[in-house]
């Protein structure tokens, strides 16, 4: 088989890459490990900043996401038992779009049914080869028989864990990476939201997170302790646990319910530069990860999406490769902006067990500062909803 752009990893990144590009007439190939059934199973982040809204429209695939998604003017940060709102439009004249990914993902499947779009699900032992020469190939297999594909260029969104990244000699990379001492219990129900818009909760006991994937599905966190586990967690604990760490009013409000989806995520910070080796391009997880707190996750694999459909676009259109020379340059200073983001974010709002009592007064006091200053509110809104690609 011989295609254009071989992409592997058949979640969001993956998938809108290869939908932009069908639409330019630039063939790709993508190959997922897993069943669609699975990877339409994961429960993940679903804050959507303007620009990644834009490239769904433009990748023809934002019809139900501007239909049900929940247009969100602004964000509540509670503390000390009270809730202070941080109003992005008034600050910054934007807003974000609230649209669970599993929907999103379900909406780029559809497309590419739609186009006869080439994605192979239970794929095993994807390799990568010869990124660095003008003839890269992917293998793979499926049951005893291994297949290669042909083609000029290779994307590795695969994720954290994926094949992509590992194939890159360890001289040719570089890994940056913080660990945080704690965990998210996520916890999924049927139950209406307590907020028309996310709050997040500081407070002693650990910080607290209320979202929402619609109007009758809510998304609740709680900051845990890596040594726990969900059988821990039963759902009548996690709801107590949760109404001790918000404001009152707002406790006594919440909707609770059974449990849908549980799971612990541990949280880090982690980056690899470059993202380009040879002929390899690598995008999202596969290439930097950070804590879910500033809502940066999928938004930061959209913004190297947007500058590989744009760079394959003018290779393929114009001959020009500048795009492509300059990706990993371009990509790593977006990343690491939504990386020192996402870190401010997680130092702000979480309890520190290794904290001192200085650490803890410079948060607060960096929390206090946050709410006195309009120019420091606008920052916190103009990387929320989005900083221009």
């Amino acid at each position: 088989m011989k295609t254009q752009v071989g992409i592997i990893g058949g979640g969001p990144s993956g998938l809108l890459l290869s939908q932009l590009l069908h639409l330019q007439g630039i063939d790709t190939v993508v190959l997922e490990r897993r069943s669609r059934d699975y990877v339409l199973g994961r429960i993940r982040a679903g804050v959507l900043e303007h620009g990644f809204a834009d490239l769904m429209r433009e990748a023809q695939c934002g019809e139900r996401m501007d239909a049900e998604g929940e247009i969100h003017d602004g964000i509540f940060i509670a503390h000390d038992g009270i809730k202070e709102r941080v109003d992005f439009k008034n600050l910054v004249g934007d807003s974000v779009v609230v649209y669970g990914q599993t929907e999103l993902t379900r909406d780029l499947y559809e497309a590419r049914d739609r186009m006869d779009g080439h994605v192979l699900h239970s794929v095993e032992d994807v390799k990568p080869h010869d990124m660095t020469t003008d003839a890269p190939y992917l293998t793979y297999r499926e049951g005893d028989e291994v297949k290669r594909i042909d083609c000029d260029y290779i994307i590795g969104a695969d994720g954290f864990h994926g094949v992509s990244r590992k194939s890159i000699p360890k001289e040719n990379i570089r890994e940056f990476e913080r660990v945080y001492p704690f965990g998210w219990l996520g916890v999924l129900s049927e139950t209406m939201p307590v907020s028309p818009e996310l709050i997040y909760a500081k407070h002693e006991r650990g910080f607290a997170l209320c979202s929402m994937r619609s109007q009758v599905l809510s998304r609740y966190y709680i900051q845990v302790s890596l040594e726990d586990t969900v059988e821990d967690w039963p759902d009548d604990r996690f709801w107590q646990e949760l109404k001790n760490r918000l404001p009152e009013d707002v406790a006594e409000s919440l909707i609770t319910g059974p449990s849908i989806e549980k799971s612990i995520a541990p949280l880090r910070s982690f980056v690899a530069e470059p993202m380009r080796y040879g002929n390899m391009f690598l995008a999202g997880d596969a290439a930097h990860i950070v804590p879910p707190t500033g809502a940066r996750g999928l938004n930061s694999a959209a913004s190297d999406i947007y500058y590989l459909y744009h760079a394959m676009l003018d290779h393929y259109k114009k001959g020009d490769d500048t795009g492509l020379d300059t990706y990993s340059q371009k990509a790593l200073a977006r990343v690491w902006k939504g990386q020192r983001f996402s870190w401010w974010m997680t130092m702000l709002l979480h309890r520190f067990p290794e904290n001192s009592d200085f650490d803890n007064q410079l948060q607060q006091t960096e929390l206090e500062y946050l709410f006195s200053s309009d120019k420091a509110l606008a920052s916190l809104a103009e990387n929320y909803v989005g900083l221009p690609f």
